[in-house]
């Protein structure tokens, strides 16, 4: 352990010393990786569990002064690296923090700690007859902590937008320490800079976010789920782009496609079309006979564009049974072998263009890749599924999403539409936005952390 990590370590139990901090190598050991767990990371040098900001701000301060690396980490459900131990680091473990600290009715607002799991403040809001709308497939294992650090998105991003739209102020403790506040209730506020658009998705580079005021709507009714299959997936990347013509607003369009959907009905035994190249899920949460409506006219979309068989949920739970399969993709696709899903994206009319070169790309390696995803917004998960004894398995990894990665660039896409920059796609930020766009990106963390402090490594 390096002189500054355990000077680090008696000045903490000095200046906290009800604060819980671990130091055992076996208790470190657990917080080394994220869901990332393909990529080379280091063992934290100590581990804070602090329950308020106050404890956050002197954390962070103390390591200032010790020129100690600082790791925020929520639930450690990230699947970019963006929460990994750095060697001899400071790893603040926001968990505790996890108290919803008021839900307004009047202004349509929930105040939140950082450490509240998604799934437990959608329930909290729906009692009160209201809804969150950040929506990510993990939401009953991550954090809200995590969702603003990574702009996390979700299933329903396409009618909601990401977690990015649902903040209407931040409470966040800057590198030196210090306390500020980004905003507040008001739902239309232009006074200065936006700053909360900054840090949110940031990853703990710019500030550690210990609060966050985030908006809500009254509960929509039961969801309408519609699932129309495809003999080919240019058909359906024609059907997302038409849905959106049409003038419909689905709460959700996802796709799976001929590998994923086998994967997901071999586990879950839902009767799917096996034989279909892809399936798109529709919903839609309007009220009433206008849910109904807006599936009707979706079906017809589909039909129109070649869908060879559709199926519509008959009750709200059944609706539920299919969403909860779509959000098990992943895992079953990691039933197969050691899977690896990736989170790239193009412009929605590109989406069948991005699927074939996915298909090109699974071709050329002599690879499984199974693709699911937000097609409704462009943003796809190609799962790389690789035998768990295979050798050559990282080397390979890197070499095929390499070229997902330029596949997407060169579309007018994104190397990461929700998961984030973190360590695993670093090499990638400059390519996509540019030399310039990055010198601004490097001017502005220099800003605002000057000893380069906060989560180093990641995102630059």
């Amino acid at each position: 352990m390096s002189a500054d990590t355990a000077g680090l370590i008696a000045a903490v139990r000095s200046t906290l010393p009800a604060l819980r901090v671990l130091t055992d190598p076996g208790d470190r050991e657990a917080y080394r990786r994220d869901e990332t767990t393909y990529l080379a990371t280091g063992l934290p040098g100590l581990v804070a569990l602090p329950t308020c900001t106050d404890d956050v701000a002197a954390l962070v301060r103390l390591a200032a002064e010790h020129r100690v690396p600082v790791v925020p980490r929520g639930a450690g459900t990230g699947l970019s690296g963006g929460s990994a131990g750095i060697e001899d680091g400071l790893t603040i473990v926001l968990t505790g923090m996890d108290r919803l600290v008021e839900i307004d009715h009047g202004n349509l607002v929930v105040v939140t700690q950082p450490g509240v799991l998604n799934a437990r403040l959608k329930a909290a809001v729906a009692a009160e007859g209201l809804f969150y709308a950040p929506d990510p497939a993990s939401y009953e294992i991550c954090s809200i902590g995590g969702n603003l650090g990574t702009n996390a998105g979700g299933l329903c991003c396409v009618k909601y937008g990401q977690t990015r739209e649902s903040v209407l102020s931040l409470e966040v403790v800057l590198a030196d320490g210090s306390v500020i506040r980004t905003g507040g209730k008001n739902v239309k506020d232009v006074a200065g800079y936006a700053l909360q658009h900054l840090f949110v998705g940031s990853q703990g580079t710019l500030g550690i976010i210990t609060e966050a005021t985030l908006k809500l709507r009254p509960a929509p009714p039961p969801r309408v789920t519609l699932l129309a299959f495809f003999g080919s997936i240019a058909d359906a990347g024609r059907a997302v782009a038409a849905i959106a013509l049409a003038g419909l607003s689905p709460v959700t369009l996802e796709l799976m496609d001929r590998i994923t959907i086998a994967a997901v009905d071999d586990w879950q035994h839902l009767g799917l079309d096996r034989e279909a190249a892809a399936l798109l899920m529709v919903e839609s949460d309007l009220p009433g006979d206008a849910g109904h409506a807006e599936m009707a006219r979706a079906e017809e979309v589909c039909l129109a564009c070649g869908s060879t068989g559709s199926f519509r949920a008959a009750d709200a739970q059944e609706s539920d049974l299919l969403r909860n399969a779509r959000r098990m993709a992943y895992w079953a696709l990691d039933r197969l072998g050691a899977a690896r899903m990736e989170d790239i994206g193009a412009p929605r009319a590109r989406v069948p263009d991005l699927i074939a070169a996915i298909e090109r790309i699974a071709a050329k390696h002599g690879v499984m890749i199974g693709t699911f995803g937000h097609a409704g917004d462009g943003n796809l998960h190609p799962t790389i599924v690789l035998a768990r004894d295979d050798p050559d398995a990282e080397v390979r990894t890197k070499a095929i999403c390499a070229d997902l990665y330029r596949a997407a660039l060169e579309l007018g896409g994104t190397v990461t539409g929700e998961h984030g920059i973190g360590a695993s796609r670093r090499e990638w930020l400059e390519p996509q936005r540019g030399r310039r766009a990055v010198e601004v990106m490097r001017s502005i963390k220099a800003a605002l952390d000057p000893l380069g402090t906060l989560n180093p490594g990641r995102v630059l």
